[in-house]
């Protein structure tokens, strides 16, 4: 291609996200119908066959979908399972009595992160309210030294850690390694969750005035008054066996030899999908014998849960097509070409493109699904580029900047009743940390590694 074409591609590519970010933010447009239509108009406009525009879409849903359905799935329902069994305040609870009064914030800060691990954002932080004000109180201290370390874990988390859809989603267009994406991320999280949480939380609570929520009376868990919560062994057992499955599984890859059984064995017991569905099982083990859930509960638990996930797995699939049809059009190449005349390095290039999508539709999962779109061609035909690193790259910035978009902003403010101000100088200066700060310690593991 010349560089007329591939600068004709790039202006295809700018107004389509352009156009996506306006459909989704202006008109109000379901996420997954504005990528799709996104998806049309590159390939209409790129000059691809009009035959092949449909199929490039329905390769690039089926790809990325087939990757991560059901790992997500399966998180989903782990997740739950978790919920139900009390374990979120129970582990809190332990933690706490050990780290003591004065090491609060870097407790919770841990146990969220650790809650934070199978079950999305939302529901961890809902799980954790009861909990800080009942800490707040018994201790004696401000509610808001302690909400912000559990934001900032639930936080790191989903943005980081597979099997979260946002990593998720980039590990299969990038066809990056979970396990050392898990890996990496767990490493990265150790900082950046002291720095967001416990040290953010000294710095700017004795800025701020805010007035103690009026907390709705507690409801009570939707389960027979005779059953009982899990251990905090338990509970961390049940949210670390399906992340040690994985790391384990590719810590063997690279350990055993090509073609030996041993090394098929770990391959299979490390697979996502493997190792999430033996979590699940086990959890709902776990909640029949020790919590005293039966059979039915157990199914309407699972049952239940699935349904709010579809929207997420429609976002991912869309963000699949675009990302192929991208591919297909010549765009891909196209990024490739201005990445290599601007002398941008792809961790760079791609926490900017994440960011930018980011700060402009408000959602994270799109955010890293476009830009792990734009950069697939790229990676693919370049083998030095760390994948595991730049599925962390665009994590970070995918969380840059949560403002009024962005339904995790108004989530943090409803819960605790900040204002909007209180909740800018807290929880999206707190979002801003975590993604600069992870860019920084990426690019720096990178010259190390």
């Amino acid at each position: 291609m010349s560089p007329n074409d591939h600068i004709n591609l790039l202006m295809i590519a700018l107004v389509a996200v352009v156009g996506l970010i306006l459909l989704v933010t202006v008109f109000r447009i379901q996420a997954f119908l504005a990528l799709l239509v996104a998806s049309l108009f590159v390939g209409l406009t790129s000059g691809m066959d009009l035959a092949l525009i449909g199929k490039a879409i329905e390769t690039g849903v089926g790809g990325v979908l087939g990757s991560i359905a059901l790992v997500i799935g399966l998180g989903t329902v782990l997740g739950r399972m978790l919920a139900e069994s009390g374990g979120a305040s129970v582990a809190a609870e332990t933690l706490v009595k050990a780290a003591g009064g004065k090491h609060l914030a870097w407790a919770l800060a841990a146990v969220a992160f650790l809650i934070g691990l199978p079950v999305f954002f939302p529901v961890g932080l809902m799980l954790f309210v009861p909990v800080v004000f009942a800490l707040a109180g018994r201790h004696r201290v401000s509610w808001l030294v302690l909400v912000l370390p559990v934001v900032a874990g639930l936080s790191i988390a989903h943005g980081l850690v597979p099997p979260h859809p946002g990593p998720m989603a980039a590990i299969g267009l990038l066809k990056a390694d979970v396990g050392k994406t898990i890996g990496w991320s767990l490493l990265l999280s150790v900082p950046l969750l002291a720095l967001a949480g416990p040290l953010f939380t000294r710095f700017m609570v004795p800025r701020l005035i805010v007035k103690t929520p009026i907390l709705p009376p507690a409801s009570e868990p939707n389960v027979a008054s005779n059953n009982k919560q899990a251990t905090f062994p338990l509970t961390l057992s049940i949210i670390l066996l399906p992340v040690l499955m994985m790391l384990t599984g590719s810590l063997a890859a690279l350990l055993s030899p090509e073609g030996s059984s041993r090394r098929s064995l770990f391959t299979l017991l490390g697979h996502p999908v493997f190792a999430m569905l033996t979590g699940v099982l086990y959890s709902m083990l776990i909640l029949n014998r020790h919590c005293g859930f039966n059979r039915t509960q157990l199914l309407k638990f699972s049952e239940e849960c699935l349904g709010p996930v579809a929207g997420v797995l429609l976002v991912i699939g869309a963000g699949g097509g675009f990302s192929r049809v991208l591919i297909d059009s010549g765009v891909g190449e196209a990024v490739k070409s201005l990445a290599a005349n601007w002398h941008l390095p792809p961790l760079l290039l791609g926490w900017l493109l994440a960011a930018m999508v980011r700060v402009a539709t408000g959602s994270a999962t799109v955010a890293i699904t476009a830009a792990a779109g734009l950069l697939a061609p790229m990676v693919t035909s370049d083998p030095s580029v760390n994948r595991e690193l730049l599925v962390l790259s665009l994590g970070c910035g995918s969380l840059i900047l949560s403002h009024v978009n962005d339904g995790g902003f108004w989530l943090v403010k409803e819960c605790f009743q900040l204002s909007v101000s209180e909740t800018l100088r807290t929880w999206t200066v707190l979002e801003t940390i975590i993604a600069i700060a992870g860019l920084g310690l990426i690019l720096l593991l990178n010259t190390l590694i």
